[in-house]
C-alpha cells in the first residue's frame, strides 16, 4: 500500500533528496568514503555549502548585501540569537502561535519588548491586521506560517523598521521579495531537509549595533566571516538541503511551486468546507496555511473521530493527527508531498463521509 505523508515536520521530503544523500552516505563525491566521514574542510564539501548558499540566492532571487549561512541549534536557538545580535533597546513581535509565543519570552531576557497584536484570544486562528508597529522598536519580528494551528502571512507586511521573519515551515512554498527583510531563519525539518540544520537569510548591515559583548558562536559575524564554518557544521542536513534546492530548480523555481501548493490547498479546503463531516478550525481562507491545513469534525459527526482516523490510516494516510493544542486532524502539504496524495485523502474523507449517510 502507497504510503501518503503528512507528517508536520520532521516531514516528506523529495524523493531526489532522499536517494541522492542515501547514495552519498555511501560514496560521496566519488571518494570512496561516506558523507557521514569527510571533513567538512574538504575542497568537496566546501563545495556543497557554496553551492547551496548560491542556489538559496538564485531561487529567492536574494539581493546583494545578504549572506545565507547555515547553523546548528535549530529556530529555537535563533529565537534567542535574533534579539542577542539585533536588540538594544526595544523590539515588536507580532504573536500568532506557540513559536511566536516562545520566540517573544527569549526576547524579554535582551531588553524591552512591545507585542504590536495577539490573536490568542481565539486560539490562534486568525492572523491580526491593522496593528501599529512601533518606528523607535529595533526590529519587528512575525512567524509567516503557524504549524500548530494553521494560520499563514501570505500577504507582505511593510514594516518601517528592520522585519524578521521565522519561516521554518513555508520557506521555498511561495513567492517572497526578500529585500523587504533584514532577516529569515529556520529550520531545515519542514520543508528543506532533515533536522539539524538552520538556514538564516540576514541583511548585513543591520549587525554591530548592539553594545553587549556577543559569544563568539552566537554572534552572526563569526559564521557570516567563516562561511558557516566556524565550527562543524551539520554536514548531511546541508548536503540533502542542497538536493532539495535542486529539485526546486528542476520543478521550475519557487514560482511553480506556489501554483502547485495553491492547487494542492484549494483541493483540501474546498473539500472539508463542503464535507459536512469537517471544519477548517480556520475561518477566514485568507488566513489559512497552504502549509499545514488543519480540521475537525463538525459537532453532529464528532463521536466519529478516532474512527476516521482509523480508516484513514487503513488508506495510508499517514501523520493525520493534529496537534494537542488543536485537536482534530492536520494535513502537512508541504512541497514535497505530491497533488496525487491530497487527492488521496479527499477520496478518504468523501469514502467516510458515504459511510456514515
Amino acid at each position: 500500500m502507497k504510503k501518503h505523508n503528512f507528517y508536520a515536520g520532521p516531514s516528506i521530503l523529495p524523493q531526489y533528496t532522499i536517494e541522492n544523500t542515501a547514495k552519498a552516505l555511501i560514496d560521496f563525491a566519488g571518494m570512496g568514503l561516506s558523507l557521514m566521514e569527510v571533513s567538512h574542510r574538504s575542497k568537496q564539501f566546501i563545495a556543497v555549502v557554496e553551492e547551496a548558499q548560491s542556489l538559496f540566492k538564485e531561487l529567492l532571487n536574494i539581493p546583494e548585501g545578504y549572506s545565507v549561512i547555515f547553523l546548528g541549534g535549530g529556530a529555537s536557538l535563533q529565537f534567542s540569537m535574533i534579539p542577542f545580535n539585533l536588540l538594544a533597546k526595544k523590539a515588536a513581535y507580532l504573536n500568532t502561535g506557540e513559536w511566536a509565543r516562545k520566540s517573544i519570552k527569549e526576547a524579554k531576557g535582551f531588553g524591552e519588548v512591545v507585542v504590536v497584536a495577539s490573536s490568542e484570544d481565539k486560539n490562534f486562528n486568525y492572523i491580526p491586521r491593522g496593528f501599529e508597529i512601533p518606528t523607535d522598536a529595533d526590529y519587528f519580528h512575525i512567524t509567516t506560517n503557524n504549524t500548530i494551528f494553521g494560520t499563514e502571512i501570505l500577504h507582505q507586511i511593510e514594516s518601517p523598521i528592520p522585519l524578521v521573519a521565522d519561516m521554518s515551515s513555508d520557506i521555498f512554498s511561495r513567492v517572497i521579495d526578500v529585500s523587504k527583510y533584514a532577516l529569515i531563519y529556520g529550520g531545515a525539518q519542514k520543508n528543506l531537509a532533515p533536522a539539524g540544520v538552520t538556514f538564516v537569510i540576514i541583511k548585513n548591515d543591520i549587525l554591530g549595533k548592539v553594545d553587549r559583548k556577543i559569544p563568539t558562536m552566537l554572534n552572526y559575524k563569526t559564521h557570516i566571516e567563516k562561511e558557516s564554518m566556524f565550527n562543524t557544521p551539520p554536514v548531511v542536513p546541508i548536503y540533502a538541503a542542497l538536493q532539495t534546492l535542486k529539485w526546486l530548480k528542476n520543478m521550475g523555481g519557487i514560482a511553480e511551486m506556489e501554483k502547485i501548493n495553491i492547487r494542492k490547498a484549494d483541493l483540501l479546503y474546498n473539500e472539508i468546507d463542503r464535507n459536512p463531516l469537517f471544519r477548517a478550525t480556520v475561518p477566514a481562507k485568507e488566513d489559512r496555511s497552504r502549509m499545514n491545513v488543519c480540521f475537525v469534525m463538525t459537532e453532529a459527526f464528532v463521536q466519529y473521530e478516532k474512527e476516521f482516523d482509523a480508516f484513514a490510516s487503513s488508506r495510508g494516510m499517514v501523520g493525520l493527527q493534529g496537534h494537542r493544542d488543536v485537536g482534530g486532524f492536520r494535513a502537512s502539504i508541504y512541497n514535497a508531498l505530491p497533488y496525487e496524495s491530497v487527492e488521496a485523502l479527499v477520496s478518504v474523507m468523501q469514502e467516510f463521509e458515504n459511510m456514515k449517510k
